[in-house]
């Protein structure tokens, strides 16, 4: 069975759009945007389509790709004390003379609506309250909305990032779920994935995951995207793997779509929280 994010986004947007059109003020997002990258243009418009259509503002800085650090960093402050701006979006990648993990850093972590600051990745590994990154949130809402148990199950990620496979490994922990994680130096990789009752694939490398590395009946989460011969396929090689999965994410249209309606969700709390203070 699919689990469609595009369908799930919709309607978890449409709820939030009605708790949105009640708010005093729009929630407002700034987004810079750095370059020429046609990847990151689609999933900025991605982004401010899906905000508009929730009565959320958005603006677009679009930077020019020699621009130096200074400059942004300049931007970035203004931004954090603009009371106007609830939440910032620093869109990845960003030129290779720019230090990103600077730049992330200097973002108000109050406005951090990635969740990407090292205060909102200390909360979550503290288990306390604060905005969790998009795509590991959007996971977990797509599997809670198809109502797929999470306590006691075996997950195995492929991929230890701090944008997706670290942060998601906790919150699966946070769910009582058994995690385990393995990255490209793991060994018997396929021993590993062969176990688990949830299979999540972050990688970035096209239909890595064959249909011999995964268990009858498992759910697969597929969270690549990656361009081959003019199209978009997943880390999993989904031909072949749909047939033996009670669960898996087509690409696109998967995990993409629960991302950026995550990001709406955090942007909606960011200002919740802003207002209160």
């Amino acid at each position: 069975m699919l689990l469609d994010g595009r369908k799930t986004a919709d309607i978890l947007n449409e709820a939030l759009r009605v708790k949105v059109q009640y708010l005093t003020k729009k929630p407002k997002l700034e987004i810079i945007l750095i370059g020429n990258d046609e990847a990151s243009k689609s999933y900025v418009k991605g982004k401010l389509n899906t905000a508009s259509n929730l009565g959320m503002e958005v603006h677009i800085n679009y930077l020019d790709e020699a621009i130096d650090q200074l400059s942004v960093e300049a931007l970035i402050q203004k931004l954090n004390t603009d009371k106007g701006v609830h939440g910032i979006l620093l869109q990845l990648p960003i030129p290779k003379h720019l230090d990103s993990d600077y730049l992330i850093s200097l973002i108000d972590y109050k406005k951090d609506v990635d969740g990407f600051h090292t205060m909102n990745q200390g909360l979550l590994f503290q288990k306390k309250d604060g905005i969790r990154p998009a795509t590991p949130l959007g996971i977990m809402m797509l599997l809670d909305f198809y109502n797929i148990p999470i306590e006691g199950k075996h997950v195995v990620i492929i991929g230890r990032s701090q944008i997706v496979g670290a942060p998601l490994s906790k919150m699966f922990l946070d769910r009582n779920a058994t995690v385990t994680i393995t990255h490209s130096k793991t060994k018997n990789l396929p021993s590993i994935t062969k176990q688990a009752d949830i299979l999540v694939a972050a990688i970035g490398k096209p239909k890595f995951v064959t249909k011999d590395m995964v268990k009858v009946g498992a759910v697969v989460v597929d969270v690549g995207i990656n361009r081959v011969d003019k199209k978009f396929v997943g880390d999993v090689d989904f031909e072949h793997v749909e047939p033996i999965a009670s669960y898996i994410t087509p690409v696109p249209k998967g995990v993409g779509p629960m991302t950026i309606c995550a990001l709406a969700h955090n942007l909606y709390a960011l200002y919740l929280k802003q207002e209160k203070e």
